[in-house]
């Protein structure tokens, strides 16, 4: 009877340690389909790597499960905290790489020289991905009511100060 009992401890023991590993590693992946997208777009303007920032990422949940509710295109009164922010909304599932895609797509529009939009364009989105001080960034997925796709990213240092450039 000891010897089941030592053997069925075993067995928990190693149950619980896939378990938390797959738990973990599901929690790194996730953080990585946002942090890659991001450092390989700031790598071709030669803008150093941002981290995954977990209280930008809380900030990003909690307003990602609120606009879940209509899926509305919506900034957060991210100026509080201080932090830049990008959202994304699409129609079925968005990925975190489409999401930056759509952000990273805005960079024909952008003009280093004049440092402003092309006239009709956004190029904002794209200029936050790439902001020089930016060091950390936190980003959340929420499924809306309505069957779309929720993203928000959370940047900090904020960038897009008016009169200054990117990089």
């Amino acid at each position: 009877m000891a010897l089941s009992t030592f053997s069925l401890a075993i067995v928990l023991v190693f149950g619980l340690s896939v378990a938390h590993t797959c738990a973990l590693t599901s929690l790194l992946d996730l953080k990585l389909e946002y942090v890659v997208p991001h450092n390989l777009a700031r790598a071709k303007v030669l803008m150093p790597p941002v981290v995954w920032n977990n209280t930008l990422a809380q900030y990003a949940q909690a307003y990602a499960h609120e606009r879940a509710a209509d899926c509305a295109l919506q900034h957060s009164n991210y100026l509080i905290p201080g932090y830049g922010e990008n959202i994304a909304m699409g129609y079925g599932d968005l990925s975190p790489a489409e999401a930056i895609d759509l952000w990273v797509g805005e960079k024909p529009y952008y003009d280093y020289g004049s440092n402003s939009c092309t006239e009709g364009q956004m190029c904002g989105h794209y200029t936050q991905v790439i902001w020089r001080n930016t060091k950390s960034i936190g980003c959340a997925k929420a499924k809306c009511q309505s069957g779309g796709t929720f993203i928000t990213c959370n940047y900090y240092p904020p960038g897009n100060y008016i009169g200054e450039r990117p990089y």
